[in-house]
């Protein structure tokens, strides 16, 4: 499984709940086309973690880098309502950073005899 971790914070505090709604559309419409596995949306708690991350953790979890390019080609068309959904989160992000993780080890690694 591979993780696409975006870390960010939201430009107006006080749309919290809207930023975090407008994450489980876009993010579940692609899941429903099968586009990702799955993902989660979670927040800093109590202000504990490094300043440089963001407040908002958005994980994405797919199979493989094929299925993630996928939807990125998915989302990079701009059109109907794909761009309708990601335009409304991505208007509402600031210091946004992004990484890929994956499981580890890897299945296909071989251990030494």
């Amino acid at each position: 499984m591979d993780y696409y971790q975006i870390w960010c914070n939201i430009r107006d505090s006080s749309k919290d709940l809207e930023f975090a709604e407008n994450v489980q559309k876009y993010l579940g419409f692609l899941q429903k086309q099968g586009k990702i596995n799955g993902f989660s949306i979670s927040r800093r708690k109590l202000g504990f973690g490094p300043n440089d991350l963001g407040e908002f953790n958005i994980c994405i979890k797919t199979d493989d880098l094929g299925q993630l390019e996928t939807a990125f080609q998915q989302v990079a068309t701009r059109r109907g309502e794909m761009e309708t959904l990601h335009n409304a989160v991505y208007i509402a992000v600031k210091d946004v950073k992004f990484a890929l993780y994956r499981d580890f080890p890897d299945p296909v690694r071989l251990e030494e005899e």
